[in-house]
């Protein structure tokens, strides 16, 4: 990953926006790492994935709950209780 220093992404700004178009670019303050850049798509793709991820879970869990005997109305006693 191509790392730039927090002040020259401030100072050569254009430079950091074309970086970026090909890969996430880290960047730096006082030798150590504060955040990411990249392009829209390449955020769009990731956040995309994380989508899937979850619902992958959220199904795989659902079931889970309902192979061992957990019914809507189980979970929905489950979710009322506030103990």
């Amino acid at each position: 990953m191509k790392e730039i220093a927090a002040r020259e992404a401030k100072n050569r700004f254009g430079h950091l926006i074309d970086a970026v178009q090909s890969g996430p670019v880290r960047v730096t303050k006082n030798g150590r790492a504060v955040g990411v850049m990249m392009s829209v798509q390449q955020f769009e793709r990731l956040r995309g994935a994380a989508w899937e991820r979850l619902a992958a879970t959220m199904d795989d869990a659902g079931g889970e709950a309902s192979a061992n005997g957990l019914t809507e109305a189980g979970l929905e006693a489950l979710l009322a209780d506030e103990s």
